[in-house]
């Protein structure tokens, strides 16, 4: 592979970084209250990334944005990501971007025209209800929310939760079991839900870990009673849920890494800066042997990251689905994403612990990342599922 192979969007990416640097960054204090003033400056600042070129990165002209494969994402990405909320000012938030990828995949030109236009331009927000209470997120083969055909329609039942987005959301994404009798991977489709359809019922918003969230950024439970949909509103074939969840989830998954090198590449620089300029027992903090080790190996690992995302958003874009890359990044990146911030928090000391640097809020999120779009042990298991697998054929495995 050659380095041009893996060269950045020189112009686009220099853009991205100013307008992080020059609007979002500095307004970071007002976003974070997520108040009426914070949702008015958020307005503002996603017409400003439409105006400059810049809005909904993730997915191509054709489906109303400005991606151009996954490499250049990813680096647009680490700028993106060094706050929560550039995602939500380029258009790219979960759970409204990976919806658009597969409407985009896999939807009826009706479709495209009803939801995913209105979502790509940000006119609505929509949200993925897979996750039940009942059983576990990690295996969902085992989902018992039922979508039954009666005539034209479908009729749902069920219950979901982590939901997120749902409240104040146009539509929903619904997983649901349409044939219990067929193979596990093969019994559950994806329907297109309005959420003001009757029998819709957002019960919650749950806080997690403290912090309950405002509109997009909320997790839900919600309910589903009698409720029907037009046959129409099939997303793919019948039975293809879990084919589309694994073409939403694999983006996914790399699309939080991206970002994850964001918010590691920034713990690190507040890290650094703060040892040089603070001083203990007469030196600063950065003459200590145990700090500057916490600096070494956060510099090897967000570097082993940064080339794994980047290696796996080449393969992407060459049309491998690089499920082993992917697998073993988000498990990697995730630990690597909380240990970096954690050395930034203990070098800050108490200071770490407060609002007054960025550090605890992104400890925070950051510890869901070892849970969300698959466990680590789940993601371990992939990747030694498949390597063995290759072994036993008698190809190996090749780190290529």
């Amino acid at each position: 592979m050659t380095a041009s192979a893996w060269a950045p969007p020189t112009g686009r990416l220099e853009q991205v970084r100013a307008f992080m640097d020059e609007r979002v960054l500095p307004n970071e204090h007002v976003l974070d209250r997520e108040d009426d003033e914070a949702d008015a400056l958020v307005a503002q600042l996603r017409t400003e990334a439409k105006e400059s070129g810049l809005w909904a990165p993730h997915v191509p002209p054709d489906a109303g944005g400005t991606g151009i494969g996954f490499l250049d994402y990813a680096y647009l990405n680490e700028q993106i990501g060094r706050t929560v909320w550039g995602q939500l000012v380029f258009g790219c938030q979960a759970p409204d971007a990976g919806n658009a990828e597969i409407l985009h995949l896999f939807g009826t030109e009706e479709q495209k025209e009803r939801f995913l236009h209105p979502l790509v331009a940000g006119d609505v927000r929509s949200f993925f209800s897979m996750t039940e209470p009942e059983v576990p997120g990690s295996d969902p083969t085992t989902l018992r929310t039922r979508a039954v055909r009666d005539g034209g329609e479908w009729l749902i039942d069920g219950h979901k939760w982590f939901s997120s987005g749902a409240e104040g959301a146009a539509f929903g994404i619904v997983m649901a079991v349409t044939d219990p009798d067929a193979d596990p991977h093969r019994r559950a489709s994806q329907i297109l839900v309005p959420a003001d359809t009757p029998g819709v019922e957002v019960v919650r918003a749950i806080p997690t870990m403290g912090h309950r969230g405002r509109n997009w950024s909320t997790h839900c439970e919600v309910r589903y009673t009698g409720v029907r949909v037009p046959a129409a509103n099939l997303l793919g074939g019948e039975g293809d849920g879990f084919l589309i969840a694994q073409k939403r989830l694999g983006p996914g998954r790399i699309h939080h890494v991206m970002r994850w090198l964001g918010q590691m590449q920034r713990a690190f620089e507040l890290m650094c800066a703060y040892s040089l300029g603070r001083e203990s027992f007469g030196e600063p903090l950065a003459r200590k042997q145990t700090v500057q080790n916490w600096i070494a190996d956060s510099y090897a690992e967000i570097h082993a990251c940064r080339l794994m995302t980047l290696d796996a958003a080449h393969k992407i874009d060459a049309g491998d689905e690089a499920r082993v890359e992917i697998s073993a990044i988000k498990f990697f990146a995730a630990r690597v994403l909380q240990e970096v911030i954690d050395r930034a928090i203990q070098v800050h000391g108490a200071r770490g612990l407060t609002d007054e640097t960025p550090l605890a809020h992104m400890s925070m999120l950051a510890r869901a990342g070892r849970i969300y779009d698959g466990p680590d042990e789940v993601h371990r298991q992939v990747v030694a599922k498949r390597i063995l697998k290759a072994f036993a054929s008698g190809d190996g495995w090749h780190f290529s």
